[in-house]
Order: C-alpha cells, then sequence, then structure tokens
C-alpha cells in the first residue's frame, strides 16, 4: 500500500509541474526544450543533463511531437506509464481546451473574414520562416545537407502528397547514412528504462497495426468519426520535425474533402501560435470547427487522441532499444540525413500553402515582415508578436 501511495504521489507531481509548463511554455518546440531543461534538470533534477540530452535526441529522431515525446519520456522515467500520461494531459490540455474553445467561437460569431483573423494567419507565414531558418543553420549547414535541404524542398513541392513526406525523410535518411560523417559519440550511462523489450515490442505492434489497419477498416466501414481518427493517426505517425512540418500533410487530408476550408485552417494554425503547449494540439481545433459529424468537443477529443497515440506508442516502444542504437555511427549519421530533410520539407510548407494562402498584398507581406523581425531580431516573446499581428491585422484590414 506503502508503495502504490508513493506511486501516485509521484504521478499527482508530475501532473502538476506539467501543467505549469503547459500554461506558460511559449515559444515552439526548441523553446519548449529548454523549459523542460530548466524544470527537470535545473530546478527538480529529476534526471542529470546526460539523460536529458539522450532523451531530446531520440525524440527528435522519432516522428511526433518531439517535445511532448520529451515530457512523455521524462514522465515515464519519472513514476511510470501513469507518470508519461499525467506528463501529457499535464502539458497538453491548457493549449488543447483553447484551441477547441477558439473553433467554437469561430463557428458561434462567424469571425472568418475579420481583421484581427488575418492577422493570425500572417503569423503564421513569420513563425514558419523564422523555423526554417534556425534549422536550417543547424541542421543544413555545408553542402551535403544544404543540397539534401533543398532537393527535399523541390521534390515535396513538385509532388504535394502525404506520402511523399514519408520518402523524402526515409531518402534523406539514406544519404545521411550513405555520405555524412557522424559527430563523435559522446560517452553517456545508459537510460534507466522501467520498461522490457518484449513490452517495447507489443507497442511497435500496436503503432504498425493501427497504422496499415485503420485505412482497410475505414475503407470496409466509411464512418467519419473512424476517418477523423485514422487521419489524425496517421499526421502523428508519419511527420517528423515537429509541429510546423505537420501543417502541409494535415492542409491535404481535411481542406480538398471540404473537412475545413482553407481559410478556418489558416486562421487556427494561427491562434495556434497564440498559445502555450505543444503545436500539435492545432489538432483540437480542427476536430472542432470541422463541418461534417463529430466535430465540436468530441470531434476535438478524437482528433487529438489520433494525433497523440503514436507519440506513446512510439516513446514506449523505442526507449528499451536507444542504449544500443545511441552509439552507432551509422545511425548518428542517418539521423543528420534526416535532419536536413526536415529543412527541406519545411521550406516547401512556408511556400505552400502558408504563403500562397496568405501573402496576396504588400500590406501582408509587409505585416508578415515585421513580425519576422520582431521574433528573429527583437527575440520578442511569440504571444507578444501574436497580439500585435492581430490588433495591426484589426487596424489595417478591418473588423
Amino acid at each position: 500500500m506503502q508503495e502504490r501511495r508513493t506511486a501516485a504521489g509521484s504521478t499527482g507531481e508530475v501532473f502538476r509541474v506539467a501543467l505549469r509548463l503547459g500554461l506558460t511554455s511559449f515559444g515552439g518546440p526548441i523553446a519548449h526544450l529548454g523549459y523542460f531543461r530548466d524544470e527537470y534538470v535545473e530546478r527538480r533534477r529529476w534526471l542529470d543533463d546526460a539523460t536529458y540530452t539522450d532523451l531530446v535526441a531520440l525524440c527528435q529522431f522519432l516522428p511526433g511531437p518531439a517535445s511532448s515525446q520529451v515530457g512523455i519520456a521524462i514522465g515515464l522515467l519519472r513514476a511510470g506509464w501513469p507518470g508519461a500520461l499525467a506528463a501529457w494531459l499535464g502539458f497538453t490540455l491548457p493549449s488543447a481546451l483553447a484551441l477547441a474553445l477558439f473553433a467554437a467561437a469561430l463557428q458561434r460569431w462567424h469571425i472568418q473574414q475579420a481583421g484581427w483573423l488575418h492577422g493570425l494567419m500572417i503569423v503564421a507565414v513569420a513563425v514558419v520562416a523564422q523555423a526554417v531558418w534556425g534549422m536550417a543553420r543547424s541542421f543544413a549547414a555545408g553542402r551535403t545537407r544544404a543540397a539534401v535541404a533543398v532537393l527535399a524542398a523541390v521534390v515535396t513541392l513538385l509532388w504535394p502528397t502525404p506520402w511523399t513526406q514519408v520518402g523524402v525523410i526515409l531518402a534523406s535518411g539514406i544519404a545521411g547514412w550513405v555520405g555524412m560523417k557522424a559527430d563523435a559519440a559522446r560517452p553517456s550511462s545508459p537510460l534507466p528504462i522501467p520498461l522490457s523489450r518484449r513490452f517495447a515490442i507489443g507497442m511497435w505492434i500496436a503503432f504498425f497495426t493501427l497504422l496499415l489497419g485503420l485505412p482497410v477498416l475505414r475503407a470496409a466501414w466509411p464512418a467519419q468519426g473512424l476517418a477523423l481518427f485514422d487521419t489524425f493517426y496517421r499526421a502523428g505517425a508519419l511527420v517528423f520535425g515537429g509541429g510546423h512540418v505537420v501543417l502541409p500533410l494535415l492542409q491535404s487530408a481535411v481542406v480538398p474533402p471540404g473537412w475545413v476550408t482553407n481559410d478556418e485552417f489558416l486562421a487556427g494554425y494561427g491562434a495556434a501560435q497564440a498559445v502555450p503547449g505543444p503545436l500539435f494540439t492545432f489538432a483540437a481545433y480542427l476536430g472542432a470547427v470541422m463541418h461534417p459529424s463529430p466535430n465540436g468537443w468530441l470531434g476535438a477529443s478524437i482528433a487529438l487522441a489520433g494525433m497523440f497515440l503514436p507519440a506513446f506508442l512510439l516513446v514506449f516502444g523505442a526507449l528499451p532499444f536507444w542504449n544500443a542504437l545511441r552509439a552507432r555511427p551509422g545511425f548518428q549519421s542517418a539521423l543528420a540525413g534526416i535532419q536536413a530533410g526536415v529543412v527541406g520539407i519545411l521550406l516547401a510548407a512556408l511556400y505552400d500553402p502558408v504563403w500562397t494562402s496568405t501573402i496576396h498584398t504588400p500590406l501582408d507581406f509587409a505585416l508578415a515582415l515585421v513580425a519576422f523581425v520582431l521574433l528573429s531580431v527583437w527575440k520578442l516573446l511569440l504571444w507578444v508578436v501574436v497580439v500585435v499581428c492581430a490588433l495591426a491585422g484589426w487596424a489595417v484590414f478591418g473588423g
């Protein structure tokens, strides 16, 4: 009984800390990792710096929301699988609830054409441009990596399908394995993983069973709720590079069939910049704003569950094997290639659909340029820039 009370207490502590991070962590996945390090490593000393760095490396390699996966892994190490769930709930719920409420307001008051909403859409241009710039300097430096990034962008633009991204990621990994020199391996103690390899194999089986089986089930039983879950599960399972890279995959999945209009899509993406926490909670907005049923709170819950379930399966499946994999130079080289390919995919997303759907006039470009400078040069907090652009959109474009 005493052991059970201790575990429950640890789970509650994990939830409280993660909730505070979910309420205050503005700035996107890279900023989130900084917040996590300050809270979990420096302040609470739940793990050392070397262990934290290893977790970050693993989650950057896996598809899905890297910062959320790091939080899930830390919760797992701290309090087992209940701690992993608590860490995810605390970090995710604030932004998910805020975006679902924004979707409800959008539908109730028909504010799609408001000028401040156009200002939010323009913020997305500046945010993605900043992400491209920052990631390119880190992951596409040098001729080989830059070439991989440019080729990835070209292929993604010329063949804009969700499966193209998967092919680009695989090809980039092969290019890295063949042509990129791995960084010197950093010695580190093994991670204390509270999961067996047998359990991890079960998680991988579940991951691929859902990935391959849901489309088959969807074809045999064309229910909208199943289609919604399948769409967001595939997005969470197949996207590398974080929330910004998921944009073209989701756009191609929900806009052409008429589930969400392109204006609604970009307005929600702009609003997602104004809230803390993981950008993948954009799924809650899309599920809530859907035109076909289920939508509203039920649609938000289905989309959110589909988007984040792969993160749990992948983290639980990969951690028990990570100690052996991370020491392999070939694996590190492949990871370098994948990172360069992600830069190219993000560059393609900056052009289409972000730029092509938002920047139509010199005023649009001017506001996007100001937002980019405020973020990249003045180093203002993202939520401040979001408020500035919303007010500027209201003043310039009306409504």
